[in-house]
């Protein structure tokens, strides 16, 4: 177990042995999640930038194309579906 202390500028230095340990360099973004018996620091991992050929048509549909008015009806009816079960 390593302790740290806070700066009276509120920073904590990580050792370096912890950051050497999981590739952490200066500049790496880190979420602080409150466990309510402390904190939890992770890395943010954030999606490999992509363009839009690279994931283009990944989800592709099986089924007859839907109408624009198919599509309205869906939406109407969700709506309708929403606003009689008391969730808006």
């Amino acid at each position: 177990m390593k302790t740290a202390k806070i700066s009276k500028e509120g920073q904590v230095i990580i050792p370096q042995a912890m950051r050497k340990a999981y590739g952490w360099e200066a500049g790496q973004e880190l979420i602080i999640i409150d466990t309510g018996d402390g904190i939890l620091i992770k890395p943010n991992k954030p999606f490999p930038q992509t363009t839009l050929g690279e994931v283009a048509g990944c989800l592709k549909y099986q089924g007859a194309p839907k109408t624009i008015e198919d599509i309205d009806y869906a939406i109407s009816q969700g709506i309708r579906e929403e606003w009689h079960d008391g969730r808006s």
